[in-house]
């Protein structure tokens, strides 16, 4: 048989015909096996994880093939339930694919503590950003005589004294005892220490 006749014929139409069937099985099978490792269209909503303990957590994930990783555990928030997130990423509503990592941190327990500085004889200007820069807040202020205008001279919380070094909760707000400027004379001490005035005598015939 001719070449001719050969790709002319039947035999040469089947074979063709069955060559390109499995090159189509084999692009669909490829291309199936692509999307399903990649994942192609196939994401999932990361859920609010906010306010959910840590077993929660771990229990929603699962149901989503997702997976967490605990960061740290953060400042004591009281909006926030002991030990439940209080931050995660991605955030809620963001698009992931199976088996990403969501990374939390946690509320803790409670307040943490931390020592009172040395305001003592420091401004009122100084002594603020000192508080906040510890996590302590500006409470109340009250004034007494004293030279030095606005210099600190004594912290309290709720009615207590403190002195520097004392332990005290963050957040807890700090009052302060500030000098008005003035000296602050006593007016009877000026009296009796005055010099009596000189009672003069009549002179007779006057």
């Amino acid at each position: 048989m001719s070449l001719r006749n050969y790709l002319t014929s039947r035999v040469f139409f089947i074979q063709m015909l069955i060559a390109l069937s499995i090159v189509l099985v084999l692009g669909y099978l490829f291309f199936h096996w692509l999307t399903y490792v990649t994942d192609h269209n196939e994401e999932i909503a990361v859920p609010n994880l906010k306010n959910l303990s840590e077993l929660e957590v771990e229990e929603k994930l699962d149901d989503l093939n997702l997976e967490y990783v605990l960061l740290d555990s953060v400042d004591f928030d009281t909006r926030i339930k002991k030990h439940c997130v209080v931050e995660q990423d991605p955030i809620a509503g963001a698009r992931v694919k199976e088996g990403r990592k969501i990374y939390i941190k946690i509320n803790s327990s409670g307040f943490k503590t931390v020592q009172i500085p040395n305001l003592i004889e420091k401004t009122y200007r100084q002594a603020v950003p000192t508080l906040k820069s510890i996590g302590l807040e500006e409470g109340k202020i009250t004034y007494k005589p004293y030279l030095g205008k606005d210099m600190v001279l004594e912290m309290y919380l709720n009615g207590k004294k403190l002195k520097p070094g004392d332990k005290v909760f963050k957040s807890s707000k700090i009052d302060l005892v500030l000098g008005d400027g003035n000296v602050g004379f006593d007016d009877t001490e000026l009296d009796s220490t005055a010099t009596p005035p000189i009672e003069e005598t009549p002179v007779d015939g006057q």
